[in-house]
């Protein structure tokens, strides 16, 4: 980890570390932590999504997303209790207002590092690369089976799907 801290400190100028506002479990919200993978002022000039061509991405940044380091800071989340290891994936304020009354229940599980949606679209950069409006291919594309995926864990997770979901986000990038 510190390694990539410092080859982002090398890259561009600004913190080496993104604390994205995030909703958690119970509709909390909290700040997720993850290496920042763009410009510093990424959030101002673009949307939530992120396709792979995305110009705000830096040189480092690409790299890391590509092989999903970019989310090791999130273990610190883990440890705080806001994040377990396994749950659907927590989305920024904006997004939650949205939720439907049934989308509101993915809210009544801790958020995760990794899940079946992140399995499924774990080239969702890929996907969103090349579409002329990314945040409306990914609502079109990509949200309806995220948020089908997230609410089927939240009503029918087990152990035995955290284990697997933790065995093939672990295999992910050496499929790459």
């Amino acid at each position: 980890m510190l390694a990539i801290w410092g080859r982002i400190k090398l890259d561009r100028d600004g913190p080496a570390i993104y604390a994205g506002r995030r909703v958690g479990k119970g509709g909390r919200e909290f700040r997720m932590y993850k290496f920042r993978t763009m410009v510093t002022n990424a959030d101002s000039v673009g949307g939530p999504n992120t396709p792979d061509d995305d110009p705000r991405l830096t040189r480092t940044g690409r790299f890391l997303r590509r092989y999903k380091l970019d989310e090791l800071p999130q273990l610190v989340n883990v440890l705080r209790g806001d994040m377990s290891f396994v749950g659907p994936r927590p989305q920024v304020p904006e997004e939650v207002a949205s939720y439907t009354a049934q989308e509101r229940e993915i809210l009544s599980v801790r958020p995760g590092i990794s899940d079946w949606a992140s399995l499924r679209f774990h080239n969702e950069g890929e996907i969103l690369a090349g579409q002329p409006d990314p945040d409306r291919a990914y609502a079109e594309l990509i949200r309806p089976e995220k948020m089908r995926l997230g609410l089927e864990y939240a009503k029918r997770g087990t152990f035995r799907d955290d284990v697997d979901i933790l065995v093939r986000t672990a295999l992910l990038p050496f499929r790459k």
